[in-house]
């Protein structure tokens, strides 16, 4: 089976009330159109998973992260590939998120995590989100 090796962004900050909230995003293309998942995409040849992240959200949504702590590799089985995905805590360092491939985007707090049609991939990592967001 082919593998495919991604990197994925787990964006925080803060909203108005000072309650820690992620970024979450709804593709716009290919076959899981219209599911939730957390931005980034594939790693090139030659680049570290984070040279990646930066990379891929700078095209992505026009933005500059600052990318963090490992929280973990999920890897999962779709029907025709496998999936290695590295997730990263990243924090936003210039950029207002301009969607440029994605359908819709929102900001989660903990309690909404679950509020959305997560991809088989990123829901594996949810339980771990919800235990390290901050209050």
């Amino acid at each position: 089976m082919k593998v495919v090796k991604v990197v994925a962004a787990v964006i925080k900050a803060q909203n108005d009330s000072g309650n820690s909230i992620i970024f979450a995003t709804q593709r716009g293309y290919g076959d899981y159109k219209d599911g939730w998942e957390f931005p980034g995409g594939k790693i090139e040849e030659g680049e570290t998973p984070q040279e990646a992240l930066k990379r891929e959200i700078m095209e992505e949504l026009d933005t500059e992260i600052s990318v963090g702590d490992l929280i973990d590799t999920i890897e999962y089985d779709y029907p025709t590939f496998h999936l290695s995905m590295d997730c990263f805590w990243c924090e936003i360092v210039e950029g207002k998120l301009v969607l440029k491939e994605h359908e819709a985007a929102k900001w989660l707090t903990k309690e909404e995590l679950d509020e959305v049609d997560w991809l088989p991939a990123d829901i594996t990592l949810i339980d771990k989100i919800r235990e390290n967001m901050w209050e």
